[in-house]
């Protein structure tokens, strides 16, 4: 009994090294080298590697290759197994075809920055390709997935999110994420159905205060952008973000904009929210934003208007701003945005320097007089205020 304990023992762990000197000999250097960075788990990778069908072996090894450490040494088989199976399934079933270069860094990730590593896969595709039945391109399959998915599993804009880098189960769990989970959430669908997605950020912008993270999608040969949970019936390349994303500073860390990448690349993501997570890589795509937009006459001044109420919470409601020569009748009308929306989109006018205005809102005890000057400027009002104005400043 002893003897056949034994042999049954060496032949178990003669099972396992011949196992991972098969993945040694079958996977690249490069791969081999992430190995070497697995630590207790390398038998994990090692099985990923070993039991992945030989049509997706050269996913499973794009993934090891580019896999942050800390995912190399956590990540169970199991896992990795289940996210090429899906997302190669996926690809069968599309009717569009991409490249594989644009599979294996924008399809293929089980993850996008440092969100809780979690098999998202079957239940996102299950949900997202309901919604994209007979769409024909990417772009197209983007656009109904952002019309339709935050509807359903009622996630919306908070800033009282537990987190900015939720996973997808977590927002959901929740029903609400910040402008970074709702960007996962939407890129995870689009990737369910082998639509190219990934996020885009902007660590600051130069405009105002605050950060903003969108999604870019692949379609026609090129990427094009919209905001999460922000679907707009005009297409692709239409957000509020648009004017502050074309004052980004490709020359600055800080004021640049960056594509997300699996592939490591030599940029590193600057997560404002997180220090200690995975490394992300990115590219930085600021030219994009920049190189064709329309910059603002000189003769007009960007106004944004916020409205809220005595405890800080923002108020959707209509406003005006006219001239304040009592005789004109010349008005522009909008309404301010609330609590559901991004807290960087505000309520915009443009109107010419140097020119005095009235602005009124619903719930204002008074109108506000101000005068049009400089390119941007912002004010805030608060509702029931018997001074309406909280702070009016140019930029």
């Amino acid at each position: 009994m002893k003897n056949l304990l034994l042999t049954m023992f060496f032949g178990y762990l003669l099972c396992l090294i011949q196992s991972d000197s098969m993945a040694d000999e079958v996977v690249a250097p490069r791969v081999n080298q992430q190995l070497s960075l697995a630590g207790d788990n390398r038998s994990e990778i090692v099985k990923a590697l070993a039991a992945v069908p030989e049509s997706q072996k050269a996913s499973m090894e794009f993934l090891v290759e580019h896999m942050p450490v800390q995912d190399l040494t956590s990540l169970p088989a199991a896992f990795l197994l289940e996210n090429v199976r899906l997302a190669h399934e996926a690809r069968e079933e599309s009717p569009w075809k991409i490249s594989d270069d644009l599979f294996f860094n924008d399809v293929l990730p089980y993850a996008n920055v440092d969100e809780t590593r979690e098999p998202w896969r079957a239940e996102m595709r299950k949900r997202a390709k309901v919604i994209v039945e007979g769409c024909t391109t990417p772009g197209e399959a983007a656009q109904m997935l952002n019309k339709e998915l935050f509807r359903q599993v009622k996630v919306k804009y908070s800033t009282k999110r537990r987190k900015a880098n939720q996973s997808p189960s977590e927002s959901i769990e929740q029903g609400l994420a910040s402008c970074t989970g709702l960007s996962i959430l939407l890129v995870d669908a689009c990737r369910s159905v082998n639509v190219p997605a990934r996020l885009v950020g902007v660590p600051s912008w130069t405009t105002k205060r605050g950060n903003h993270t969108w999604v870019e999608v692949w379609d026609g040969g090129d990427w094009h952008f919209t905001g999460a949970a922000e679907y707009n019936a005009a297409g692709l390349d239409k957000a509020w973000f648009v004017g502050d994303a074309s004052k980004a500073d490709k020359n600055s860390k800080l004021h640049s904009i960056y594509a997300i990448s699996f592939r490591k690349t030599g940029t590193l993501f600057p997560m404002v929210w997180s220090r200690g997570g995975p490394r992300t890589y990115a590219v930085n795509v600021t030219s994009r934003y920049t190189d064709h937009a329309a910059a603002t006459p000189e003769n007009l001044t960007e106004l944004r208007i916020l409205v809220r109420t005595q405890d800080g919470q923002r108020v959707a409601t209509q406003v005006r701003v006219c001239l304040a020569d009592e005789t004109s009748q010349q008005c522009a009308f909008g309404t301010s945005k609330g609590e559901t929306d991004d807290t960087n989109n505000m309520l915009t006018f443009k109107l010419e320097s140097g020119k005095k205005y009235k602005v009124a809102a619903d719930g204002l005890a008074k109108d506000h007089v101000f005068l049009a000057s400089g390119k941007v400027q912002t004010i805030t009002l608060l509702v029931g205020e018997k001074d309406s104005v909280e702070a009016a400043s140019p930029h």
